[in-house]
């Protein structure tokens, strides 16, 4: 890790496995073209370690408050909130007034816009970083626009530069599964075929003007390797106190693991071969019939707490071997925890000049496999935004029976003629 950085990511599992130029584009074919920008991305940004620092506990924090959100509507749940956060950092780069300023408050965003891209740049760097060779980290962007559309040279600008970015042209006018079915494939092969059909039939239309999308990609060996003949059935009591027979792992002999012991659970960090970075996976594991109080105080904060009571100790481990994929809908997830505006009626004219943008979907889908070896995740991001056809509205109202109306000169407030209506086919 370069300087005195560091940087640990967790996959958190529970009892229960909880774990540019203006575009000027030419019509597009059957796959993508890409438009070049001016534009390269900074490989080198100079970004001050408060401001690194200051949007890793955003991220953060928001990744624990879309856990309390969607740990509503699953059981075994998993997903990536750092591939979430790039994917929404993208959008948000057009995102402008209220809606901005509901984007920024949801994901946690508190630097400035140029601030936050050029972080958002200098993090996905380090943490991707090729010359890694003990484990894989990739994480990629991508976006892509509808032919011919007036994307703004700024807005492209700031995605090449930050996010590597450049606009590929598809005609989801014409096509729009073929636009799918390109973008599908793009997730795919930056997942290592583990994310498979990250947009669903029918979520592109002809009104799709921009996909943003971010995939992730992991895959690393444990510093303390599980004995696979040692792993056999064992017992894992759910919540409802039914116990079911799983593959459970153990290790040889105890290891020097970093424990700790809290009122109401224990945690153990497991270490991956991860080279000068720090990787592992920090597991959480409430007390029986303390789980629900203990998931309900769960946040960044309190992770932080419990990080700082780990201590060295010799841990005689076993654990469930399991493999398992997630994928939500997070739209009106996220409208609930905050930026409905974004969904419509929008304010993305930062990245067209116009109101007429508004995010239609955001699509996510994650994959996680835990065995002896090692641990392999995966997870893609995309978000959808479509062309309002006409304005949308905020109020409907059908004039469909009598009223009265009012002529009037609104600076002197004279009201110059008064009148009813109770009858319009009578003259």
């Amino acid at each position: 890790m370069k300087g005195s950085h560091k940087c640990t990511i967790w996959i958190l599992i529970f009892v229960t496995f909880l774990l540019p130029v203006m575009v000027g584009c030419q019509e597009s074919q059957v796959q993508a073209q890409i438009a070049v920008s001016d534009v390269q991305r900074n490989t080198a940004p100079q970004v001050p370690s408060v401001d690194r620092s200051e949007l890793v506990t955003g991220n953060s924090a928001f990744a624990f408050d879309l856990y309390q959100h969607l740990r509503r509507e699953a059981s075994n749940l998993f997903f990536s909130p750092y591939s979430i956060s790039t994917a929404l950092a993208m959008t948000y780069a057009g995102a402008r007034g209220e809606t901005q300023r509901q984007m920024a408050q949801t994901l946690h965003y508190t630097l400035p816009q140029e601030h936050l891209h050029a972080a958002f740049n200098a993090l996905n760097l380090e943490l991707g970083d090729p010359a890694q060779e003990e484990f894989q980290l990739h994480i990629a962007n991508a976006i892509w626009g509808q032919a011919g559309y007036p994307f703004l040279a700024p807005f492209l600008g700031t995605l090449a530069e930050n996010y590597g970015a450049g606009l590929r042209l598809l005609d989801f006018q014409q096509d729009p599964d073929v636009a799918r079915g390109e973008i599908n494939a793009w997730v795919s092969d930056e997942t290592e075929e583990r994310i498979q059909d990250l947009i669903p039939v029918d979520a592109i239309t002809a009104d799709t003007r921009l996909v943003l999308a971010n995939a992730i990609y992991f895959l690393a060996d444990w510093v303390f390797p599980f004995e696979a003949a040692k792993t056999s059935a064992g017992g894992f009591y759910t919540l409802d106190g039914r116990e079911v027979s799983v593959p459970m792992m153990s290790m040889l002999e105890p290891r020097r693991l970093a424990y700790a012991r809290g009122e109401g659970f224990q945690a153990v960090e497991l270490p991956y071969k991860s080279g000068t970075m720090s990787m592992s996976m920090l597991i959480l594991v409430p007390d029986a019939g303390q789980f629900e109080a203990f998931e309900d105080a769960l946040d960044a904060v309190g992770v932080e707490g419990i990080l700082a009571e780990l201590e060295p100790r010799q841990v005689a481990l076993s654990m469930p071997k399991f493999a398992f994929e997630s994928e939500f809908g997070l739209g009106e997830t996220l409208s609930e925890m905050g930026m409905p505006d974004a969904f419509g009626p929008a304010d993305f004219s930062g990245m067209d000049g116009s109101r007429n943008l508004f995010i239609s979907d955001v699509f996510h889908k994650a994959y996680v496999a835990v065995d002896e070896a090692g641990t392999e995740a995966a997870a893609a991001t995309a978000v959808l935004m479509k062309r309002l056809s006409m304005p949308m509205a905020d109020v409907t109202l059908s004039i469909d029976r009598p009223f009265i109306f009012v002529i009037r000169e609104g600076e002197t407030g004279s009201v110059l003629f008064l009148g009813r209506m109770m009858n319009p086919s009578l003259g």
